[in-house]
Parts: structure tokens; C-alpha cells; sequence
């Protein structure tokens, strides 16, 4: 099974700028190993459903972000490293969520997701944005 874990998650002010990392071991039962998977972000805020941030293709060739980040953040990955990051910059108040990685088995290109489209996913990492 893959394990995702994510960190870089904190209190900032707004107008500032953090950096998530997730570090992702193992395979599936299928012997896939991260490299061959696209990789997402998601965040929930209390009391909301858990949206999309941003997506990732395997490669790294195609991203996606929701409207609402695009422009401030920006997902990579380095799948030497088994990671993906999501460099947040110009962080604003309504960003404070807990930030969530997983990972799809394929993403078609319409750049929008959900959560059932992607099968494993990592425990969160809060990041609160202070006005």
C-alpha cells in the first residue's frame, strides 16, 4: 500500500507563503509504484466538504488548479524523491484548511476532481492563515 505523509503546514499571515511536501512509500497491490501515479491536492476547511487544490500528471507534463489558487499556488513533483509539493504563495485567510495529498490511479484532463477520484490519501496537514 502506498503511504502518503504530509508536512510544511502551519501559521502564517496572510500575504505569506508556505510550502507543503508529501513524501509517498510503498506500492499498491498492483505494483505500481508512485511515479506512475497522478498526484492531487485537497483541503477541507471545519464545517465544509473537502475540495480540490491542485493535480498533478504522472510525468509532471500537465497541472491543475482550482480557480480559487490558481495563480498563487503551484503543485511539482520530483518523482526521484518520491514527492509532491504545493508551494502556496500569497496566502489569504479562506486558504486555512487542513491541506490533503493523494494520489489517482489516471485523472482525465478536465481539471476538475474530486475526492473519489483519487484512491489513497495521506492524514492532512493544518495550515492557518492569519489576517
Amino acid at each position: 500500500q502506498v503511504q502518503l505523509v504530509e508536512s510544511g503546514g502551519g501559521l502564517v499571515q496572510a500575504g505569506g507563503s508556505l510550502r507543503l511536501s508529501c513524501a509517498a512509500s510503498g506500492r499498491t497491490s498492483s505494483g505500481r509504484t508512485f511515479s506512475s501515479y497522478a498526484m492531487g491536492w485537497f483541503r477541507q476547511a471545519p464545517g465544509k466538504e473537502r475540495e480540490f487544490v491542485a493535480a498533478i500528471n504522472w510525468s509532471g507534463g500537465h497541472t491543475y488548479y482550482a480557480d480559487s489558487v490558481k495563480g498563487r499556488f503551484t503543485i511539482s513533483r520530483d518523482n526521484a524523491k518520491n514527492a509532491v509539493y504545493l508551494q502556496m504563495n500569497s496566502l489569504k485567510p479562506e486558504d486555512t484548511a487542513v491541506y490533503y495529498c493523494a494520489g489517482a490511479s489516471s485523472l482525465d484532463y478536465s481539471g476538475r476532481y474530486y475526492p473519489a477520484d483519487f484512491s489513497f490519501w495521506g492524514r492532512g496537514t493544518q495550515v492557518a492563515v492569519s489576517s
